[in-house]
């Protein structure tokens, strides 16, 4: 059944949750940093590529950083990520200008490989946004939905079906989105069409089932519908990338330990160091525990093996690293053998934030 988010109530409340300044969109920034009291936020803007998260978190780690939290993302050859970082020593926030100075300069000189034409830059900000929101406004500023190739397989099976038509009695456009239904699908939309400088008047959300479908009637805030036909195309393009940023590719691994210094760092490299990219991740610390979640495809673009994944859990530990869903082969927990127990012990020695906004529709 299709639920109404009524206009008055339902915009009222989505777009406060979408925070300051929710219609404008903020200027791409390939590395920028801006401290709270507690901690440092670096955004990063970059060409994906195999064990890029593994030499970011490195470098973090070489220059005294503990990683608190952390969102990353990837699509269409790009990759974006906010990390919450703190100081090694004080466990605050790093305020100490040269030494930003060096972290922004070491970051870009990794995000900076790979692609001169959309390179990395830095840039200072003092904005305070919400985590996914932010990603969205990167990834949307850096034109991820302009694709790179519309013949690989995600296009073909799982590219989002949107659409777009004028009202033709209303000075209203209708947007129309089915696709496969997710958690926090209702923000992702909502975050982009905002981000394009639209206003939602109307929408019906129907989410029950694996299938999700959208409507909503939008004008963009200068009050007009849609005017051209290379608009609606832009509207399409950008929704179908807002939602395919979230779509988690590859294999879930989830890791929960005592959080340390380094410890992102130490995992990353042993998945590079087997020859698995991290398509998403999500990392975050909470009474002292680290509790990760990690997308991983092989660097190749294959499926995951399994003997790898097994190789994986016994160096870091069984009961540490947990595999969700397929290689089908690894239904089974085994405990950590005694020969691994000293080497684990490196990780015990040595949060994730639920946004509410959609938990009715997502």
């Amino acid at each position: 059944m299709k639920q109404p988010l009524n206009h008055v109530f339902g915009s009222i409340c989505v777009f406060q949750s979408l925070g300051p300044e929710s219609c404008v969109t903020s200027p791409m920034r390939s590395v920028g940093v801006k401290q709270t009291m507690d901690h440092t936020a670096i955004e990063l803007m970059g060409t994906d590529r195999p064990g890029l998260l593994s030499e970011v978190s490195a470098v973090l780690t070489n220059l005294k950083c503990n990683i608190l939290n952390a969102e990353v993302w990837t699509h269409n050859t790009r990759a974006a990520a906010v990390m919450h970082v703190t100081d090694e020593e004080t466990g605050s926030a790093i305020s100490d200008p040269q030494r930003l100075s060096i972290i922004k300069e070491l970051l870009c000189n990794v995000l900076g490989g790979g692609n001169k034409k959309r390179g990395a830059k830095t840039v200072v900000t003092d904005e305070a946004t919400h985590t996914e929101r932010r990603l969205h406004q990167m990834m949307f500023a850096d034109r991820d939905y302009e694709r790179v190739n519309d013949d690989d397989d995600f296009a073909e099976k799982q590219r989002p079906n949107v659409n777009v038509v004028n009202w033709s009695d209303k000075d209203y456009s209708v947007v129309t989105i089915q696709c496969k239904d997710r958690p926090k699908l209702l923000f992702d939309t909502v975050c982009t069409l905002t981000d394009m400088q639209y206003v939602v008047f109307h929408a019906n959300i129907d989410a029950e089932g694996p299938e999700a479908y959208q409507e909503y009637y939008i004008k963009h805030i200068d009050g007009s519908p849609v005017k051209s036909d290379a608009e609606r195309q832009r509207v399409i393009q950008c929704l179908a990338a807002a939602i395919e940023r979230r779509v988690s590719e590859g294999l879930k691994l989830e890791l929960c330990t005592t959080d340390r210094v380094g410890l992102l760092s130490d995992v990353t490299r042993i998945f590079r160091e087997n020859s698995l990219t991290v398509t998403r991740a999500e990392v975050a610390t909470k009474g002292g525990k680290a509790v990760n979640t990690f997308y991983v495809r092989g660097a190749s673009g294959f499926p995951v093996d399994s003997k790898t994944i097994e190789s994986i859990r016994q160096t870091i530990g069984n009961t540490i690293l947990k595999v969700k869903g397929s290689p089908e082969e690894m239904k089974s927990v085994p405990q950590d053998s005694p020969t691994r127990s000293l080497f684990s012990g490196l990780f015990k020695s040595r949060s994730f934030v639920n946004f509410g906004l959609v938990k009715s529709y997502s």
